[in-house]
Formats: C-alpha cells, structure tokens, sequence
C-alpha cells in the first residue's frame, strides 16, 4: 500500500499534543538536554520524502509506516546514540516515549528493525546491497598497495593511472551514468542543501569554493570470503576459481596517519570549504587501496553531474592531488583548481634565457634570487614577475641585469604548464589565504568519523554504509541550523507548554 502524505506541520503538531500529554502532567520531565534535539527535529521538515519513495512501495497490502517518521526516527538515533545498532535503537524507542514522539510515532507502537531494513531498502536504489559483484576471481583481488613513507599517504600503484582516467573520463562528464546512491543524494540535495543555501551556510553557491579529501573508513579487521571450489579439501594448494566476498566493495588500504593497513573504504568527501560550520556536499565510497587523486576523479565526475544549486568556483585540494592530470580536468569544468605543490621535483628548470624556474614554478634571477609575483594578465593568461631588488624607481642590486628604472620583468604563461604557472600564483597572500579554507574538510571528515562515529557503524554492505554517511551529513547540516537559528528558536519550549494551559 502506497505511503500516506502527513505535513511538517501535521508533525509538528503531533509533537505538540504527545508532549503535553505525557510530559506536562509531573510524571515525565524534560530536562534542559533534551530541548536541542526537539528543536533540531522541530524544524526539519523530512516530509518530502514521502512523495520521492512513493512510487517504490506496493498499490496493495499493509499499510507502510511513515517514510519521513522513519527518516526522522534514524537521524535522531545519530543525533543522540550514534554508536547504538537499529537493533539496540529499535528497544531505545520502546523504553523512551520522547524519542517516539519526536520520531512521530505513538509512544508502545513502534517500528521493529524489519521495518527500518525495508525502509532503508527504498532509499537505495540498487537490486543489490553492493555495487560489485560478490564473486570475484583470483585476478580480479588486489594486492595491499605499498607502504608511504612516514606520515605520506601511499603512491598511486600504476604510473599514468590517473592520466588515463582522466583521459577516459572527460568524453564521458556530459553522460550521467545512474548510482544506487542517487536517492538519497536527490533527497540530501533538494531538502537539505536548498535550505542550507537559502540560510547562507554554504557560502556564495553562485561562486562555490569546495575542498575535498579522502579519508579511510574501517569495516573490518580482515577480509572475509569463502570458497566456490573443493580444490582445498582436495589437497590443490594453487587454487585459480574465484571467491565468494561479503564486502565485495572493500580491499585493503595504507593509512598514512596511523602508519597502518586496514580493510575497508576509501571515502572522499567534497564541502563548501567557505561554510562557517564545514558543511558536506557529496561523499563517495572508494576501495581502501584507491589514491586520493584517483577518487577524486571519479568523486568530481558524479558530483559535476548531479550538483545543481550553483556554480563551482575553485576547488581546494592538497598535494596528494598533485597530478598535471587533474589540473585539465578542472580546466575542463572551468574550475580553477587551487593545489598545494608535491616537492617532489628537487632540480630547477631551465630556460632559453638567463632566467631559471624553481620546482614551485618560482622564476630565478641570474643572481639566484627568486622574482617577486607582479599581478596576472587575464588578456593573454600569463603571470607577471618583477625583479625582488626594485621597489620603484629604486634598484638595490649591485649588478643588475636589466637597465630598466622598473625593473627585470618577466612573464610565465599557465598554457605552458597548468601545474607549475596556475591562474593565481602560489608565492602571492591572496593564494595562501584561499588555502587556508582547504582545512575545512579536515575538520569536516573529523565530525563525521569522531563526532558522529562513523566507523561505529559495522554493517556489510555498501548500501547501509551510504545511507549511514548521508545521515550523518544531513546531522552536520541541521546542527548548523540549530546553531544558525538558536535565539529565533528560545520560544519553543514555552510555546509547547503554554498552549496547554
């Protein structure tokens, strides 16, 4: 039976009424601690997600719970037991009437974990629970990738990887391929975001600057899978038949900060690294043994494709990402890509002049020292540098190389090299100053995996992983509501109670 429409403001009055009856009468109290977490679902308006799950449930049959109380119902498990299991929240709802009620239902008639797995069901839009298949021949399982150095992350296992993919992706940006995640990105996007953006939380949308990162998330302490053969029992050592995996999405990855393997995902996020409150835009699970400049990749492509309440300006991102690669794929979406350099070049580059280039795209003059940056011609897409020694008409060398009052000029232009000569200079303040904001999504990935305990998660299957990352981003999202609108929202509590007098 198809899923019955109940308003905000249905719910909010639902709210109302359950609370005065059982908790304005002495034998149920409200403590001050429990005011935030009424608020927060006070005015989030989950409603929408009736109409966007409609269509998946049946014409006959039982009666479905409501799917936005059972939206409602799981973002208030996150909210305030995020390390609980449904099993343990499912007992949790029957113990405490308030988390009934504010989920929206009757307190001593609420859901078992059945329903909540059935729900989470219709949020995914997959026939599978995982995105690959279960089987997996004995080519098809990677190997641990390498080992970084201390405190580095591990390098990319194919030189040119990101190269090809990025060769391979760019054809394809104008061609949405359809995700089992897209329902609860859509959802995420039109009620959560829009209202985000309407409150200017995630800064100017029209001229967005996003960070992004990847960050390792732990599912289990070793792989598991079993046999398709009895080669073993057989006494066959070199068995070559595929395996069976329970978390066929997973392999094993290098954690570079705690200087350790660890199975599981490769989760990149990308924020509005200019929100006041870090706020996340997408995620996408990658297997752990995956570069954070191979995920992004594939990360930029779905996000380019289904974001759409404003326009991406710059993009933020560290040195893992330092591929010449990655600079023409932004190029291609007219985003200007602000990327912290890889030393990993020592030597100058020389020129047809007396003029050398640092490794950080610095020019040298003939005495050795670096040139001062001296603004960007936009006309003809080159940067201006001057000699370090003449402020004006003033020149403080003892052999100068150029008998100009001003001044040694010269000119380095970005189409020679995207990496090395960027469209804002890395020696300029203004530069240093954009990436300071690329800190953000450190802090971002810190409330989602310290906060919000991610990891405490411990499910099987790619789809539960998803739905559990995307409600803990839509908590960061209303957490900065609350913070943005709390002195609008002191009067709750005397407007619940007041009315029923």
């Amino acid at each position: 039976m198809k899923p019955v429409f109940i308003s905000h403001e249905a719910y909010q009055q639902f709210v109302m009424d359950h609370l005065q009856q059982h908790y304005s009468g002495g034998v149920l109290t409200l403590v001050n601690g429990d005011w935030p977490v009424i608020t927060k679902l006070w005015m989030t308006d989950l409603s929408k997600i009736t109409t966007m799950l409609a269509p998946f449930y049946g014409k006959k049959g039982p009666a479905p719970r409501d799917p936005a109380s059972m939206m409602r119902s799981y973002l208030l498990m996150l909210l305030t037991n995020p390390t609980m299991s449904i099993d343990d929240w499912v007992d949790e709802l029957r113990r405490v009437p308030l988390y009934a009620i504010l989920s929206g239902f009757e307190p001593g008639d609420t859901p078992g974990v059945g329903t909540y797995h059935d729900f989470f069901t219709r949020l995914w839009g997959g026939e599978k629970k995982h995105v690959t298949h279960k089987k997996k021949s004995k080519k098809a399982r990677k190997r641990k990738p390498k080992k970084g150095k201390k405190g580095e992350k591990a390098p990319v296992s194919k030189p040119g990887r990101v190269k090809r993919l990025v060769e391979w992706m760019i054809p394809k940006l104008d061609q949405k391929r359809e995700m089992p995640s897209d329902r609860l990105f859509a959802f995420f996007q039109s009620e959560i975001l829009t209202v985000s953006a309407k409150l200017g939380l995630l800064g100017d949308v029209e001229n967005l600057n996003v960070a992004g990162d990847g960050t390792p998330i732990v599912t289990a302490s070793h792989t598991r899978s079993k046999s398709t053969c009895k080669c073993r029992a057989q006494g066959i050592a070199n068995c070559k038949h595929g395996r069976i995996y329970s978390q066929p999405d997973c392999d094993s990855g290098w954690d570079s900060h705690r200087e350790k393997y660890f199975n599981g995902y490769h989760l990149y996020m990308i924020n509005a690294c200019d929100s006041p409150y870090d706020l996340p835009l997408f995620p996408r699970l990658n297997p752990a043994s995956n570069h954070d400049s191979v995920s992004l990749v594939v990360s930029w492509a779905e996000f380019s494709q289904r974001f759409n309440l404003g326009a991406v300006e710059r993009v933020l991102l560290d040195a893992a990402h330092d591929a010449y690669s990655i600079y023409e794929l932004m190029e291609h979406n007219q985003v200007e890509p602000i990327i912290d350099l890889n030393k990993r070049a020592k030597n100058d580059v020389k020129t047809d002049g007396d003029i050398r280039i640092s490794p950080q795209g610095v020019p040298i003059c003939p005495i050795g020292k670096n040139m001062k940056p001296n603004g960007y011609d936009n006309t003809q897409h080159r940067q201006k540098w001057r000699c370090p020694l003449a402020c004006g008409t003033k020149n403080t060398c003892k052999t100068p190389c150029s008998t100009a009052k001003y001044g040694r000029t010269y000119h380095t232009y970005t189409k020679e090299n995207k990496r090395l000569f960027p469209k804002l200079s890395r020696e300029t303040d203004r530069w240093k100053i954009i990436y300071k904001r690329r800190t953000s999504i450190e802090r971002s990935n810190k409330r989602e995996k310290v906060d919000y305990h991610l990891e405490a998660g411990h499910h099987r299957s790619t789809m539960m992983w998803y739905v559990r990352i995307y409600g803990i981003m839509m908590c960061q999202h209303i957490d900065a509501w609350y913070s943005h609108q709390k002195q609008e929202l002191v009067f709750l509590k005397g407007h619940i109670f007041s009315s029923a007098a």
